[in-house]
């Protein structure tokens, strides 16, 4: 099976091509610069397998959490890709594809994401005997502070353990095994888990892949953040 992934929900960019289990990426930390590098490099990964987008079976796509820009943008990228090659879409918790960044023996895992504001992107996932991760739990968005104490120690991933002066991992305290506060998610390990998704009949129609917010508010008022309102407001 030839599969095309695209992550962008995070300050990282990354694009990859899984092709007959073989696996092929472009990662870059590369905020505000998702737009200029996705779709080349989309072509640079199909050209260096040999491949054209026709000979795809199946694309993939970080469906969030995470920030409202970089979700919709790969998206809209697959989806256009998608519709135009009349292929099935395989959309994915980007919190479960952070998750895939522990370390490979760990088990019990917390994946979580800066979503400013004071709050963090939360999701508990569990590490199966094919090395993949599967969700162990609803995904939030809370204040670190609020963060619910897991049931068993876990290993922490994602930028959301450095928010807000390390709040997260302080909650935890001796339930947090290991962290990770500089990892970010990897179009290789989306692609990973959308080719066993795929292979359990998990794809969708192009036109029914929708983002995973969270939340619908995407930026404090200026009263909210103590600001002056401008004359007239």
């Amino acid at each position: 099976m030839n599969l095309l992934a695209v992550e962008t929900g995070t300050e990282a960019c990354s694009v990859a091509l899984w092709r007959a289990g073989e696996l092929a990426e472009k990662h870059e930390l590369a905020p505000r610069r998702h737009t200029r590098l996705v779709l080349p490099w989309i072509e640079q990964l199909l050209a260096e397998a040999g491949l054209v987008r026709s000979q795809l079976d199946a694309l993939a796509v970080g469906r969030g959490p995470g920030a409202f820009t970089g979700v919709r943008l790969g998206i809209a990228i697959v989806q256009g890709l998608a519709l135009a090659l009349d292929r099935p879409v395989v959309p994915v918790s980007t919190l479960a594809v952070l998750a895939m960044r522990a370390p490979a023996d760990a088990r019990e895992i917390l994946a979580a994401i800066d979503a400013r504001m004071g709050e963090v992107y939360l999701g508990e996932f569990r590490r199966d005997g094919d090395g993949l991760v599967r969700a162990a739990g609803r995904e939030q968005v809370l204040p670190p502070g609020m963060a619910p104490l897991p049931a068993a120690s876990v290993h922490g991933v994602g930028t959301g353990f450095a928010a807000e002066h390390g709040l997260l991992a302080e909650r935890l305290g001796d339930r947090l095994l290991s962290m990770d506060a500089q990892a970010l998610p990897h179009a290789g390990d989306l692609a990973r888990l959308a080719a066993a998704a795929f292979a359990r009949g998990e794809a969708v129609p192009a036109d029914r892949v929708e983002p995973a917010y969270l939340r619908d508010k995407v930026a404090l008022t200026l009263a909210e953040q103590g600001k002056p309102l401008p004359d007239g407001g």
